[in-house]
């Protein structure tokens, strides 16, 4: 997409980094396009998650963004070390959700979420980057997760029918080429999750038929196979994730936020964010489950009662057989 300097502020006496579309490519009317929509999704964001965009210009034709210097390395770079220790992964997925949240708050579906793009920096604060395939859009009507009225997307990039993504990190619907919202951004974040506790990719073939055919029609292989410390709940989390259907996942990604603060604070002031986690994660509640094991409870109970009656009778001592009589009857 283009070319990244580091570069000094010399009025405000900062280093930055200024990505820069160069001529020959910014004649091409779909990377200048995206290239702007990037600027725009970007700038209009401002979460502490996110890279943030100091000022964007033209120079000698070629359009420039100016956005903070990062230190660190990508996702991408720590995965190809192997799986991440699992209080780390817990760590940087709650900074992922709550970046993503903010920018689905403000109408934003990035489309592209995949470890390139995201960076880790020196103290372990993660970013996400490059928001070149963003949809922008009305904001979602509620957090239910219903995004708004498609005729109000300002910068749609794609038409239906036109696959847009990284091969790998597709939602279902992406690889299909349909309409997107803010649930393939999830779903695009469980694959990576996935990825972080494993070390391996979910879906990966040799071929990217291949790979787009086992998105839409298989499952990925159990994570506890490649990591048998993760926790029930952590996978539950990955699975709802990875639904097929976008109707399945979590509905949007403040409520997946509060199921990865769950996990690490389970003790929590914060009642209706613990509510919200739990509900999210697995829809029986207590009350549900405890009416769910009452056939189980009482069927338990007759048997014992049955078996105990049976031990009884065994055991019980025979009766003392009568007495036997003689009588001495004197003939007439």
């Amino acid at each position: 997409m283009g070319e990244v300097y580091c570069a000094r502020d010399e009025r405000l006496d900062r280093e930055v980094a200024i990505k820069v579309l160069p001529s020959e490519l910014s004649r091409d009317e779909d990377r200048l396009r995206r290239f702007e929509q990037e600027a725009k999704a970007t700038s209009a964001l401002n979460h502490p998650n996110i890279l943030t965009v100091y000022d964007i210009g033209e120079h000698d034709g070629s359009p420039f963004i100016v956005a903070e210097l990062l230190e660190g390395e990508e996702l991408r770079e720590r995965l190809d070390e192997g799986p991440i220790p699992l209080q780390k992964v817990t760590a940087f997925a709650q900074q992922i959700a709550s970046g993503l949240s903010a920018a689905h708050e403000k109408g934003v579906v990035h489309r592209d979420l995949k470890p390139e793009n995201l960076f880790i920096t020196k103290d372990d604060r993660v970013k996400i980057l490059d928001f070149g395939l963003a949809k922008l859009s009305e904001p979602p009507a509620s957090a239910g997760g219903q995004s708004g009225n498609e005729d109000a997307t300002r910068k749609a990039l794609t038409n239906p029918g036109v696959v847009m993504g990284t091969v790998g990190y597709m939602s279902p619907e992406q690889v299909r080429g349909q309409i997107v919202d803010h649930r393939s951004d999830i779903f695009s974040f469980g694959l990576i999750l996935y990825e972080m506790i494993t070390g391996k990719r979910a879906f990966q073939h040799e071929t990217m038929a291949e790979t787009m055919s086992a998105i839409l029609k298989e499952e990925p292989a159990e994570i506890t196979e490649s990591n048998p410390n993760i926790s029930p709940s952590l996978e539950r989390i990955v699975r709802r994730c990875l639904e097929k259907k976008p109707d399945r996942r979590f509905q949007s990604t403040a409520d997946l936020g509060f199921a990865l603060e769950s996990l690490s604070a389970p003790t929590s002031s914060s009642g209706s964010n613990m509510t919200t986690a739990v509900s999210a994660i697995e829809p029986e509640t207590e009350t549900s489950l405890w009416k769910a094991r009452i056939p189980w409870i009482a069927a338990g109970a007759l048997a014992l009662m049955l078996i105990s009656f049976g031990l009884w009778t065994l055991l019980m001592p025979a009766p003392a057989p009568p007495p036997f009589v003689t009588l001495d009857v004197a003939a007439p």
